[in-house]
């Protein structure tokens, strides 16, 4: 999962959590600030009903229709209530509480906020209870969970939207170094050190190290490169003079068999160093790109050739060739480059075919890229031996002859080329190699 994602993710778990603590702690924060405002209108009822009382008011109030002495009035809907009774001697004065609990009021139960103020007028003690109902306030807290809900999932919304814009702006300078300075290098010399423009003094400092390491990187490629370009040169010519001496001393007509046979092993032993050292020296050539790739390539004309030169050591394993080919596709590219690619290829599917077995090529389009594949119906290979396969001097079986260059050849000339070589393969059924050329190509249909 990409860093955008998870980024976007958590801020959108954070705060997923802080609404649902705020959702719970609702309930509680809503009955304070009602409660509150209850309060504060209860005391201003009270202190209205306080500062115009007189004996005569509260005889209005207190009617002696039994033992409790006590009045009471209640509003029309029962949202409010007024009470007031005559309290023992021994009783508090100047003491305010309040209250919640339920009232039966015309035979309807209801919960009440009562403030209950005990006072001392006239030498008498009294209570005052002034209540206000409770049920608007479950239907308050009820609407401004609801509300408060909207709102926090509208900011949720709104803000995961903004997150994923702006981690996308703030990563892009990241994904960009990604793209046009790894991602697309096939080597050191085609790296791109333009500086990247980002506001993240981050990201800049990331650019300014790669572009080192690069740089590092690429002057150990160079003297890699001169390295075995010299060290090759340099082979060649003991081994021209070890060469040319053997053959001499064939020429003896004093040596006898056995010395002949030895020399005769030692000269192949030669001629099979300088074809590595030949194609050591090729694939350092085509990666310091000392070759042109301007001419234009017809692969069906090169793999008819190729099936010709091939033809003997095809008829000694009774191999089938089949090669349908739907479109006449020209490359741009170097010529012989391009033959010692399908060579190798070609020589790879003879090698490690079956006897009877057959090879099979043909072309086509996958994602808009014109692919061509070559096939063969032997031996295989497992996941192991296909990730080494391109690796220099690596071989499917070692008993098998060469030097374990020609894919790591292929390879180069690929990637030379900028063709993808794709392989898939099962054990004791075949081989395929794929090759995917740029879609930048001419094509004749």
């Amino acid at each position: 999962m990409k860093i955008k994602h998870q980024l976007t993710i958590f801020n959108a778990i954070t705060r997923l959590l802080v609404i649902l603590v705020l959702w719970m702690m609702l309930p509680v924060l809503v009955e304070k600030v009602v409660y509150k405002h209850i309060n504060k209108s209860l005391l201003e009822k009270k202190q209205k009903f306080i500062e115009h009382l007189d004996k005569k008011e509260i005889n209005d109030f207190i009617v002696r229709n039994d033992s409790t002495e006590t009045y009471a009035s209640f509003s029309t809907l029962h949202s409010e209530f007024l009470q007031l009774s005559r309290l023992p001697i021994n009783s508090e004065v100047d003491k305010t509480v309040f209250i919640n609990e339920p009232r039966i009021i015309e035979e309807e139960k209801s919960d009440y906020r009562i403030l209950q103020y005990q006072f001392l007028y006239e030498k008498t003690r009294y209570q005052l209870e002034i209540g206000s109902s409770l049920s608007e306030v479950e239907e308050l807290t009820f609407t401004i969970r609801f509300f408060v809900l909207i709102v926090l999932v509208i900011i949720l919304l709104v803000t995961f939207l903004m997150d994923i814009f702006y981690i996308e702006y703030l990563l892009k300078p990241f994904y960009k170094i990604i793209d046009t300075k790894i991602r697309r290098i096939n080597e050191p010399d085609t790296f791109d050190h333009t500086p990247i423009n980002s506001h993240s003094a981050d990201f800049q400092e990331l650019d300014m190290v790669l572009n080192q390491m690069m740089n590092r990187i690429s002057e150990l490629f160079k003297k890699e490169k001169q390295f075995i370009a010299n060290v090759s040169h340099e082979l060649l010519t003991p081994i021209a003079l070890l060469k040319n001496k053997f053959e001499n001393l064939l020429q003896n007509d004093s040596l006898n068999d056995s010395a002949i046979d030895k020399i005769a092993s030692s000269l192949k032993t030669l001629d099979m160093l300088k074809r590595v050292i030949n194609n050591l020296l090729l694939i350092s050539r085509i990666e310091n790109h000392q070759y042109e790739s301007n001419e234009t390539i017809n692969l069906g004309e090169l793999l008819t050739d190729l099936h010709e030169d091939l033809k003997d050591r095809m008829d000694e394993k009774e191999l089938t060739f089949t090669m349908n080919l739907q479109y006449d596709f020209q490359f741009i590219g170097n010529k012989t480059l391009i033959h010692i690619l399908l060579y190798n290829l070609m020589v790879n599917a003879i090698k490690y075919n079956k006897k009877n077995g057959s090879i099979i090529i043909i072309d086509g389009f996958l994602d808009s890229n014109y692919f061509l594949s070559v096939s063969d119906t032997g031996i295989g290979m497992n996941e192991n031996q296909i990730d080494q396969i391109f690796n220099r001097f690596s071989r499917i079986d070692a008993n098998e002859e060469g030097n374990g260059l020609g894919l790591a050849i292929a390879d180069s000339i690929a990637l030379f080329h900028h063709i993808i070589i794709e392989v898939t393969s099962k054990l004791d059924e075949g081989t395929t190699f794929r090759l995917r050329f740029p879609n930048n190509e001419k094509l004749n249909k």
